[in-house]
């Protein structure tokens, strides 16, 4: 038995340390050893099934982590345990993180490298990077802009938008119009209500490739 334990201790240190030459090295200098242990064993416990090996999702049911903003990666996860946001299988994962497990995925995820992909219609996004950056002043819509940046990397508080899939941007903004997503969003109930399809689906034609 102890032999079986000191193997499954071996395979599990094998796997953690082809895991860590796979990441960008920029991950070994934003988390101390500890922390960066701690979240890699984490992210292959489960948070790799939905959101990929590298954080790189590709369904519009799971959102790309990589490059995401550790503290507000952090919130979420909170939100998910506390139940302020509604999600089955979110509520499972984080039942036993502790805020320091949601502090070091935070910072394990924000120190991959973001992804985007190829623009795949020039002028739908050419839509869209006028939305992000002026709204709509015809509906009363705010420039994406406004609270995501520019660059559309977000902030502590809100989540990077550069570089997601394209159809989970959208699916999200379906969810905040019909208030199925409800967790500390008033700004993006307003802001959805005024979107139309085809804006959120340029919006998110242009921070994919972002």
């Amino acid at each position: 038995m102890i032999a079986t334990a000191r193997s499954a201790a071996r395979r599990l240190g094998a796997l953690l340390a082809a895991t860590s030459l796979a990441l960008s090295p920029a991950l070994l200098w934003a988390q101390p050893a500890a922390d960066q242990v701690r979240a890699q064993r984490l992210h292959m416990a489960s948070c790799f099934i939905c959101h990929g090996a590298q954080g790189e999702s590709t369904s519009e049911l799971f959102p790309r982590l990589a490059g995401q903003n550790a503290e507000y990666i952090a919130a979420q996860l909170r939100a998910y345990q506390t139940g302020q946001r509604q999600h089955t299988a979110m509520a499972n994962a984080v039942a036993r993180l502790t805020p320091e497990d949601m502090m070091a995925l935070g910072r394990f995820y924000e120190a991959l490298p973001a992804m985007t992909q190829p623009v795949r219609d020039a002028s739908l996004a050419a839509v869209g990077r006028y939305i992000h950056h002026y709204g709509n002043r015809f509906s009363g819509l705010p420039s994406c802009a406004s609270c995501h940046g520019a660059d559309a990397r977000g902030a502590a508080t809100l989540p990077r938008l550069a570089g997601q899939i394209p159809e989970y941007l959208v699916h999200s903004l379906k969810q905040f119009n019909t208030r199925q997503r409800t967790y500390a969003n008033l700004a993006m109930h307003m802001v959805a209500e005024r979107m139309t399809e085809l804006e959120m689906a340029a919006v998110a034609e242009y921070l994919s490739a972002r």
